[in-house]
């Protein structure tokens, strides 16, 4: 896991200091899971997480070196810098929770969630939101993405994520509180991943069009460059023979049915960023490991 998590010049680590498409520093905590059979419980994920800078971070660089794994999900969390920001573990990605084989992290937001519970709690199950130690969008979608989903399938993944966000809009058009939502979501489990890519305008609509590289130049806070960070894509690399390639997050090309790594990141993470392929706005992936192969199905969201 060191060279996914540490070695690379553009690392989860480093990428919390030296943020190639983010203006400022992620200085609210980092974390992630991970899945190997050399656990004691390869089905669980072993969760790592700490409200700190990741390059603060003292433990990682004792820890990771030590870890190997099949599976492996991280994330750095972005928040404001101000003073109603509650920096604590239970704050950081990735979730897991009991009684699921899924693990979620989130790179996003979802607006006056807090109100939107009022109209949301009753499609919640009590298994999980029982569960919920923290107080951040991510968490509570993560309970209502798990009690609308009836299986493991990505059939049910879709409809799951698909009448998510369409409670969500009800529910703010209800209160009046209809905003931007920005849905980048990956949902993984031992050699599986459902990752979407969703959300909805500043007046709750779903079929958005723009370029969102021109709409990115516009003011910092604008609702043309807010829109363009619900545009961008989600961008993946599949191949072969990843470790090989010291230092880097480079795969060897193959053709898709003799993949045997796939890497998924909010950016591309080689210099030759073109090489990466993107899951547009309005698409979710659904990838599993199978015979040492990768498998990929992309499909088309629409609510």
């Amino acid at each position: 896991m060191k060279s996914l998590l540490w070695d690379p010049s553009n690392s989860l680590v480093n990428q919390t200091h030296d943020p190639e498409l983010h203006p400022h520093l992620q200085l609210a905590g980092w974390g992630f899971g991970a899945w190997s059979e050399h656990f004691l419980e390869p089905e669980r994920p072993l969760i790592y997480k700490r409200p700190v800078p990741a390059f603060y971070d003292d433990n990682a660089k004792s820890i990771i070196p030590s870890l190997r794994g099949h599976t492996l999900i991280g994330q750095v969390r972005a928040s404001g810098y101000h003073s109603n920001v509650v920096l604590a573990d239970e704050h950081c990605h990735p979730f897991s929770f009991q009684g699921t084989s899924w693990t979620i992290a989130h790179n996003g937001a979802i607006p006056h969630w807090r109100l939107l519970q009022r109209d949301l709690l009753p499609h919640c199950d009590d298994k999980y939101l029982k569960q919920m130690r923290g107080a951040t969008d991510t968490e509570f979608f993560y309970v209502l993405l798990l009690s609308l989903l009836k299986d493991d399938s990505a059939d049910s993944f879709q409809k799951a994520f698909e009448r998510a966000l369409q409670l969500i809009l009800a529910a703010m058009k209800s209160a009046d509180l209809v905003e931007l939502v920005k849905l980048k979501i990956v949902m993984v489990s031992p050699h599986r991943i459902m990752a979407a890519n969703y959300g909805s305008g500043s007046q709750g609509e779903t079929q958005i069009e723009g370029d969102w590289k021109k709409m990115r130049k516009a003011k910092v806070g604008s609702t043309e460059h807010s829109l363009s960070m619900v545009l961008e894509p989600l961008y993946f690399s599949q191949g072969k023979n990843f470790n090989k390639y010291e230092d880097s997050y480079q795969v060897e090309s193959c053709p898709e049915a003799e993949a045997t790594t796939l890497i998924l990141g909010s950016e591309a993470l080689t210099e030759d960023g073109d090489s990466w392929k993107h899951l547009n706005f309005g698409e979710m992936l659904a990838i599993a490991r199978t015979d040492e192969k990768i498998v990929t199905e992309r499909r088309t969201l629409s609510i």
